[in-house]
């Protein structure tokens, strides 16, 4: 069994009771190219997200640190924000932030009985109901416009063009490293998936865009040309200058849109994926400001190190135990796999490291193990508790091709596997030198993060 979303001695009996009800809806991991639905919720509720400005961040890895970088800098400018991302780690109610904290349960139970009225009435009006991220989407743009917010920092669900967030006509759009990923519903090259991505560029709007392939670069750009879109290119008009690696994270030099130089920037964050999306995020709210093309300079510094110091990002290389070493990694595809593998070689010292594993099963597995193969000496094999959970023995069957039967174990329920983990890693004896790494999805870091008591 999956453990609950939430500590449900915390929750309020509504909230468990509109979960369910949400969970009838069409599961968010299924695409329609069309926003008829979305948009005429939001024609019925009044268009509210239309009341703030925002910024709209897509890509295949890194969305969900980026949003949380840019919320926290325009936080420590005395912006008040919403943050909507998704899945979530642990609470449904991580997806609705405000001011940097995911809304209360109440909070969110009272957002849905507001606009569930309307929401039954688009249900008898349309084809299709609305699907589960769509009532998402809807709750999420009527709390920031009620509280109200100054801008709205959101998250693509999945693409971007035919998304249910793309209802907004965000002056800045960010798109993060495209690779193949959910390649059944976007494209199977990353210029396909690109263009899909490209969608939430808005005429006259200035795009971020970090380091891409070839071919989906090309497509971003052709984009933008269509709208008359701006594009700020990471690594040309902005990019990370120089970093270090330092106690608890690194210490970066980035170059903003301005041509200013922001120096000695900490991120208690490890990777160097991470320091890419720190120079996305500061070029995303440089853009927000103003500053780049309309007028030179960079913002004030000691603001910028203060938000980029209180950065944080569950689940992404996150550490919740020692003796020895327990890490949570959402990583799900083989490019997020890289560079988590990379991160892990320059930031911890590990004699031996053992992989938790758990995927969803339409994933590239294959190529997500193979990028963690050279890095962990076993894995244990298990699965998570949701219905897209690949199956425990399909996935060994998969482990043992690419690691050999002798360095993988199988461990039906993820509370036995992580168990079983720590145990290999002990067989080392010294502790200070061995680590578990539990990874392959979202749903398997945020299961695993309640089993370890982690809040």
């Amino acid at each position: 069994m999956r453990p609950a979303s939430a500590d449900e001695t915390d929750q309020p009996a509504g909230l468990r009771e509109i979960e369910a009800e949400l969970a009838k809806r069409w599961p968010e991991n299924k695409i329609e190219p069309s926003l008829d639905r979305i948009n005429a919720l939001m024609d019925i509720l009044g268009e509210p997200q239309r009341a703030y400005p925002s910024i709209h961040i897509t890509g295949t890895n890194g969305k969900t640190s980026t949003a949380r970088m840019v919320e926290q800098l325009l936080n420590t400018f005395e912006l008040r924000t919403g943050r909507y991302t998704s899945p979530h780690v642990e609470s449904v109610t991580e997806r609705i932030s405000l001011d940097g904290q995911p809304i209360s349960a109440e909070k969110f139970v009272e957002t849905y009985q507001d606009i569930e009225p309307y929401v039954l009435m688009v249900d008898e009006a349309q084809p299709v109901p609305l699907s589960f991220f769509e009532v998402l989407t809807g709750m999420a743009y009527a709390a920031f416009a009620d509280a109200p917010v100054d801008v709205a920092v959101v998250e693509v669900g999945m693409g971007g063009s035919w998304d249910a967030t793309n209802v907004i006509d965000a002056a800045v759009s960010v798109i993060t490293p495209v690779s193949l990923d959910h390649t059944d519903r976007l494209g199977s090259t990353t210029g396909e998936i690109a263009t899909e991505k490209a969608g939430i560029i808005k005429q006259g709007a200035l795009a971020v865009v970090s380091q891409q392939p070839l071919d989906a670069a090309q497509a971003i750009l052709e984009r933008a040309v269509q709208v008359e879109a701006t594009v700020a290119r990471e690594g040309l008009e902005f990019g990370v200058l120089s970093r270090e690696i330092a106690v608890g994270g690194q210490l970066l030099t980035l170059r903003g849109l301005g041509g200013g130089e922001y120096t000695d920037v900490f991120i208690p964050l490890h990777g160097e994926h991470q320091a890419h999306n720190a120079s996305m995020a500061l070029a995303a709210v440089e853009a927000f400001f103003g500053i780049g093309a309309a007028r030179e300079g960079r913002l004030d510094l000691d603001k910028v190190r203060q938000a980029f110091s209180g950065v944080s990002s569950p689940g992404r290389l996150e550490v919740v135990r020692r003796s020895p070493t327990i890490l949570l990694d959402a990583a799900h595809n083989p490019a997020g796999a890289r560079v988590t593998a990379a991160a892990v070689g320059e930031a911890f010292d590990f004699n031996k490291l053992v992989g938790v594993i758990a995927t969803s099963g339409d994933k590239d597995v294959i190529g997500l193990l193979e990028a963690f193969e050279p890095i962990l000496a076993e894995v244990v094999i298990t699965q998570n508790s949701t219905h897209r959970a690949m199956p425990v023995d399909a996935l060994a069957a998969q482990a043992v091709e690419v690691f050999g039967e002798d360095r993988v174990q199988i461990e039906p329920r993820l509370d036995d596997a992580i168990e079983a983990a720590v145990t290999l890693a002990e067989e080392e004896g010294d502790l200070t030198g061995t680590g578990v790494l539990i990874t392959g999805s979202v749903i398997t870091v945020g299961e695993a993060r309640l089993l370890l008591g982690r809040k």
